[in-house]
């Protein structure tokens, strides 16, 4: 997401470094930026919304005096893009400073806790809560250490922070939960970042901070403690063999398959989303007469997952239209009775907003999913979920498709509530299958990877393919194919398992390729019949299942078992496979799976 360096050096200023630093890390997307220092007893700050050129154009961020500082490259999730709700954030004596990624569980009840103890609030992020609890334990005269310690013990959520002090002007103590940190060791000097690209232009010798770690770096010594025990510990000084570029994608050959990875996190970060937020797209779902999902590419398969989760969870109708067909399809019967659920990752899908335009006008009403804020998107709806996805810088949508269906599911599970349409323990048990979804998914990462990275090897020969699922699968085909397409560039088909024996068996041959989505659901029992259908004309059957399903592995000749979850949520982690299938196909090809032809992250042209 975010993106945090920090520097302390001996002798001379940090501005230029921490410049370099930040530059580094543009390639991770950013919507503002900021610099912190300290000099002769004074913090001062530089920062704005904009690029970083642009901002320096403006401000001149490399006359800032120091030789110890901060600076964050942000990605809104909290507050909209603006100098304001830059980092850092400091608290009310202008002393301390803090940049942070992550998202905070428990900032609302912290910021009425600080509020109620006068002090004063400049921004709507999350983040500023964290400078003002250690500005409360330096009042009570902690140190600096002491009060970051105590600060991170009361914190709820995801969060790499680093600090610097006016009155302890040798150190930077930096934390991190599920949010990555690292510090860099170099001559004279100590740094500290989110990300290895953003201090491997100044050493390759590095400790990597894990999740519940704390540290106090100055410019020739690290300490790192245990948050909960407050316990020294001691961690491996790594030395890399990156290049910038290897830095930069985390140290995978491809972005995309940094972001693959990446989906466990980012699926955690989804489901800590505000709940204020659900409520109010809750009621708005609940009120909707027609209620309407509509999308475009990956997204649009989102919002066919979300209407199965809607309806069999929350026994609402909602219909499932891509964006460039509501007008002509729907458009005559929207109205003031009428809710439109739109999703798009960029917030500036040109057909969703042409729609949303259109359905406007007609007095329906406009909420929304979408992982940038401050885009169009978030400006026209009456009200909006970010999916806390971070930047995808890979034009394949991956981690923002599967963060897209945590949001769905969470709003369905809200909706179930209000509704009271299926009894508790069901309600419990989704709850329980939702929250272990992030540990499915890494599970399923790991099991899926080396598999799918062999069979590549024969898909890349594949003059076609054939993708093939029953109920919610049926979305999960979708998305199968289209990945596969996009990156390999291998003309695909997905149909509903059902329907294929009207029209599309014809093409089937010996040896044809078919893909069967198959977990053991409802509909497996039908979709066995589906696979000797298939079977007996000769295809040749891979099949991704269930953990233990022998009567599908038998019918099978390749078969890949994954861990078992609610069917509603089936997509999320059957998914998984096929963004490596499609990915390392698209390697077997000789082709660069970041970049598609043809393809843009954000379609804003009709």
């Amino acid at each position: 997401m975010c993106g945090i360096s920090g520097c302390i050096i001996k002798r001379g200023n940090v501005a230029n470094i921490l410049y370099s630093s930040l530059k580094r890390l543009e390639y991770r997307g950013y919507d503002s930026a900021g610099v912190s220092t300290i000099y002769q007893g004074q913090l001062l700050v530089k920062k704005d919304a904009g690029k970083i050129d642009e901002i320096h154009s403006r401000l001149n961020l490399l006359d800032l005096p120091g030789n110890i500082g901060i600076a964050h490259t942000r990605w809104a999730t909290h507050g909209a893009p603006s100098q304001v709700n830059a980092h850092p954030h400091l608290d009310c004596t202008g002393s301390i400073a803090v940049v942070h990624n992550g998202v905070l569980e428990n900032f609302l009840e912290l910021k009425q806790e600080l509020e109620a103890r006068k002090h004063t609030f400049r921004s709507k992020t999350d983040t500023e809560v964290i400078v003002h609890l250690i500005e409360e334990y330096i009042k009570i005269g902690k140190k600096l250490t002491e009060a970051v310690l105590e600060t991170t013990r009361k914190l709820r959520g995801s969060y790499a922070i680093a600090v610097i002090y006016a009155g302890e002007p040798d150190k930077i103590v930096v934390a991190r939960n599920e949010s990555p940190l690292v510090i860099g060791l170099a001559k004279d000097m100590n740094l500290v970042a989110s990300d290895v690209a953003a201090l491997i232009e100044y050493t390759n010798r590095v400790v990597f901070l894990e999740n519940g770690d704390m540290a106090t770096v100055t410019a020739d010594t690290f300490q790192i403690i245990r948050i909960d025990t407050g316990i020294p510990v001691e961690r491996k000084i790594t030395e890399l063999n990156w290049t910038l570029e290897m830095a930069t994608k985390g140290g995978y050959p491809h972005f995309m398959l940094k972001e693959i990875f990446d989906q466990p996190n980012v699926l955690r970060e989804a489901l800590r989303i505000q709940e204020k937020y659900l409520d109010l797209l809750t009621e708005f779902l609940d009120r909707g007469r027609d209620v309407f999902l509509i999308a475009s590419g990956t997204s649009y398969n989102a919002c066919i997952v979300g209407s199965y989760m809607f309806s069999k969870l929350a026994r609402l109708s909602a219909y499932p239209v891509v964006a460039s067909e509501f007008i002509e399809n729907y458009g005559s019967s929207i109205g003031v009775d009428t809710v439109i659920l739109a999703l798009s990752q960029s917030g500036e899908t040109a057909d969703v907003l042409t729609s949303l335009d259109y359905a406007r006008y007609r007095a329906a009403t406009i909420i929304g999913i979408t992982n940038v804020l401050g885009s169009t998107l978030t400006r026209i709806a009456r009200a909006y979920v970010l999916q806390n996805a971070g930047p995808e810088i890979g034009v394949a949508a991956t981690k923002t498709f599967t963060s897209q269906l945590m949001v769905l599911a969470l709003l369905a599970l809200r909706l179930a509530r209000k509704r009271g349409k299926v009894s508790q323990y069901e309600i419990d048990e989704f709850q329980d299958e939702l929250r272990s979804i992030p540990q499915l998914v890494e599970k399923t990462l790991e099991i899926s990877n080396e598999p799918i990275k062999k069979l590549s090897r024969e898909a890349a020969r594949f003059s076609s393919m054939f993708f093939l699922g029953r109920g919610i699968s049926y979305a999960t085909a979708l998305e199968a194919r289209l990945k596969v397409m996009e990156l390999s560039y291998i003309p695909s088909i997905a149909y509903p398992a059902g329907e294929s024996k009207h029209g599309p068996i014809s093409v089937i041959e010996e040896g044809y390729p078919v893909f069967f989505i198959a977990p053991n659901d409802e509909t497996r029992k039908y979709l066995i019949g589906n696979i000797m259908e298939m079977k007996a004309r000769g295809a040749r059957i891979y099949c991704v299942g269930s953990e233990g399903d022998e009567e599908v592995k038998q019918l099978s000749d390749w078969f890949l078992g994954l861990p078992t979850t609610h069917s509603l949520l089936s997509p999320v982690v059957y998914i998984i496979p096929f963004q490596l299938l499609a990915y390392y196909t698209s390697i077997e090809r000789g082709y660069d799976p970041d970049k598609p032809r043809n393809l843009a992250k954000s379609v804003t042209v009709l």
